[in-house]
């Protein structure tokens, strides 16, 4: 019987939260996936449809270099599309979104750290238009369409892997290092954003056997939000253009050792530990808070940081939250021992 992983680690001093999605043998891997990005949902985006006597196009397997299983995701130049929407590209990617817990969406101010591994396979062919295999997308408003940052593999003359950033605007490239490198190893990302109109940005690529460093980026200043926004999310996996397809060739690339691990930057919690649980979370009318407390301070901020709600010197267990908007919110707090911030979902 599989045994469906979902690691969650609570460090009261910075606030943080770490999900882990790891393959654990064959059969169930798209409910494995969702049960730890979207449980209840699915944030599976396969060719399947077009594919249907293929099957699955994520399956888990053993690795022997990591001693592991991984994830492998299968992409085909034909018949495979993109989830049977269109046909000049091709989607075979994992995401979290709108329906995925709080504590793995990026909102404004926040700092969140990703982790993964990847491998390209040693004749891993890229056209001359995109292939990405890592997205940092927006969910609502009018630019969520375009990925705040990518890592693209470019084919060509000179083949290489990019970091693209796009200000919503211009779209451009910020490093990249020769495709080479990639193909055949297995390969350790760490991304570390703090999301916001002059955010932060760090990614450095590593090889797995003796942790040289193929590739590394930083920028403490730069746009890592889009307008309207109600959250920010990544996505891992391969969407393709087919517009060269004689390019392409079939792939599978390989995953392993998902992590998202947001850091509380703005409160922390100064003795003791946070004992507070809201619930229901996603909540429609009243947040409970857990047992009743004098708060000297209690507030709530939507995800562009605007207060929505505030009390002072306030004794309550419960707050009234159905006058609010649908989407995601922070309750920040402050007692005379604990100040910390939690994240909810407000539905309709």
């Amino acid at each position: 019987m599989k045994i469906i992983q979902l690691s969650l680690v609570l460090f009261c001093q910075l606030s943080l939260a770490q999900v882990t999605l790891t393959a654990d043998g064959p059969g169930n891997t798209y409910e494995l996936i969702n049960s730890v990005l979207a449980p209840g949902y699915n944030v599976v985006e396969a060719p399947d449809c077009a594919h249907t006597d293929f099957g699955r196009h994520i399956e888990e397997v053993w690795d022997a270099e990591l001693n592991k299983y991984v994830f492998k995701f299968h992409i085909h130049v034909t018949p495979d599309d993109d989830r049977c929407l269109k046909s000049d590209r091709q989607r075979n990617e994992i995401k979290t979104y709108n329906q995925s817990p709080a504590n793995l969406i990026g909102t404004y101010g926040e700092k969140v750290v990703y982790k993964w591994k990847f491998k390209l396979d040693s004749g891993f062919q890229a056209s001359n238009k995109f292939t990405h295999i890592h997205q940092i997308k927006a969910y609502g408003g009018p630019h969520e369409d375009i990925p705040v940052v990518s890592l693209i593999t470019r084919g060509g003359s000179s083949p290489k892997l990019q970091v693209m950033h796009s200000d919503s605007i211009n779209s451009v490239e910020k490093a990249s290092a020769n495709l080479a490198l990639f193909k055949g190893v297995w390969v350790e990302a760490t991304e570390t954003i703090t999301y916001g109109e002059s955010g932060k940005y760090q990614i450095v690529l590593k090889k797995v056997s003796d942790g040289t460093v193929l590739l590394t980026y930083t920028n403490n200043n730069i746009r890592m939000w889009r307008d309207d926004a109600q959250g920010i999310r990544p996505k891992w996996g391969i969407y393709r253009s087919l517009l060269s397809a004689s390019q392409l060739r079939d792939e599978a690339l390989l995953y392993a050792d998902f992590s998202i691990e947001e850091v509380a930057t703005s409160l922390k919690n100064k003795t003791g530990a946070v004992d507070k649980l809201l619930f229901p979370n996603p909540v429609k009318n009243i947040l409970n808070l857990g047992h009743n407390e004098t708060y000297e301070t209690i507030a709530i901020s939507d995800v562009q940081g605007k207060m929505v709600w505030q009390k002072e010197n306030y004794q309550l267990n419960a707050i009234d939250v159905s006058g609010l908007e649908a989407g995601m919110y922070v309750l920040q707090f402050k007692t005379a021992t604990t100040a910390a911030s939690e994240k909810f979902i407000k539905t309709k």
